[in-house]
């Protein structure tokens, strides 16, 4: 029999709350299938199993928040029987006896995880929004109706059910990653080196190469550099990878994990799953896609667990260098500063050229400055020729 665990979705994550059940009894469960949606402090997320077999026993209950490796359900694989003594179903106390339909408890009501977050930041009373998605589900549209309508008539949001103050997402996300970086300070021997790189050649590139795209197919600078980061990695692979159990365990496969700023304050990095292997216009597509699920709180939990390595990216409103704190396990973190104009001396002459600093935050434990030097002048070496960056 197989036990289905909650999984660590990243290292600032000690618990879940179940949400929703994507499976029943008896159902045949797939690798990389949904079968339950769990909510963490800062995002509800797909949970996907990575065995096969039938489901025996649902364990956890909806809203039930529980440590992460507590076992959520059983599994039987091909051609197991139950054990003996052990029904299917779900885990649960002997029955009462039959209530009357008045004392009957009324079905648990589907509410999806976006519904459920925007209507704890607006102050909606899910038990009063009629729900218009399959079986009454309560669909993100009814709870935005729903706010509407309580402007409308000006009345003031009803109070939550139970004691207690409503929960603040944003706080507990401030206070999960402080605890996860402060692990990060105190457990890693972090050391920094920084490197500017001109991206004259391959901003004109990419202009060149946008103009003969689709509008749906064009490129931003991010893709160039998260390619880089990728194509890097694979000839520095001591920064690809996870300190476990005393020793570093390197990866084959690149999933480089995006910081994402979050609406609301704070931030999320999800990862671009074997990004090495993907295309510029891959990365793209891929990336748009997991920006906008990571803001609509809709990622899968192996988005959540499997990077290897961390790419921050501060954008244009950014300052000119970051110098990031590693995400254990993991073992090094690249950033990206702001790209502007700077002077830059070249061939004996002065110019003024875009120009982006790299940083490299990365585990002494594993790899020394001068690897890492080496690895910032590759992503140099690589973003002169963005050519090659393309396949």
């Amino acid at each position: 029999m197989i036990q289905f665990k909650l999984p660590a979705l990243g290292s600032d994550m000690d618990e879940g709350t179940l949400l929703e059940w994507k499976v029943g009894v008896g159902d045949t469960v797939k690798k990389g299938q949904v079968v339950a949606i769990v909510d963490t402090s800062k995002a509800a997320v797909d949970i996907e199993s990575w065995q096969e077999g039938t489901v025996h026993q649902l364990i956890a209950e909806p809203g039930q928040k529980m440590p992460v490796g507590t076992v959520m359900a059983t599994l039987l694989e091909a051609g197991e029987a139950a054990p003996a003594g052990v029904g299917a179903g779900a885990a649960a106390p002997a029955p009462a006896p039959p209530a009357t339909p008045a004392a009957a408890p009324a079905p648990r009501r589907m509410i999806s995880p976006a519904a459920r977050k925007h209507a704890a930041e607006k102050g909606i009373d899910l038990d009063r929004v009629t729900g218009s998605g399959p079986h009454g589900a309560v669909t993100l549209d009814d709870v935005e109706r729903a706010a509407a309508a309580a402007a409308v008539t000006a009345e003031p949001p009803a109070a939550a059910p139970g004691p207690g103050k409503p929960v603040d997402r944003t706080a507990d996300m401030r206070r999960t990653i402080a605890a996860a970086m402060s692990r990060s300070k105190r457990e890693i021997p972090h050391y920094y080196v920084a490197e500017d790189i001109p991206l004259a050649k391959a901003l004109a590139w990419l202009q060149a190469a946008n103009a003969a795209r689709p509008m749906a197919e064009r490129l931003l600078p991010a893709a160039l550099l998260l390619k880089a980061v990728a194509l890097g990695l694979q000839r520095y692979p001591e920064l690809n990878g996870y300190w476990r159990d005393g020793e570093f365990q390197a990866e084959q496969a690149i999933h480089l994990g995006v910081a994402i700023s979050l609406r609301q304050g704070g931030l999320i990095a999800p990862a671009l799953l074997d990004a090495g292997s993907k295309t510029l216009t891959q990365l793209m597509q891929e990336l748009t896609d997991l920006v906008k699920r990571t803001r609509a709180a809709s990622l899968r939990s192996s988005e959540m667990s499997r990077a290897t390595v961390t790419v921050t990216n501060l954008g244009d409103q950014g300052s000119q260098a970051v110098f990031g704190v590693i995400t254990p396990p993991q073992v090094a973190l690249v950033g990206f500063g702001r790209v502007a104009e700077r002077p830059w001396a070249e061939d004996g002459g002065l110019k003024v050229l875009p120009v982006v600093t790299a940083s490299l935050a990365a585990d002494h434990r594993v790899s020394d400055g001068h690897r890492g030097a080496l690895f910032l002048r590759e992503l140099n070496d690589l973003l002169q020729r963005p050519e090659e960056l393309e396949k």
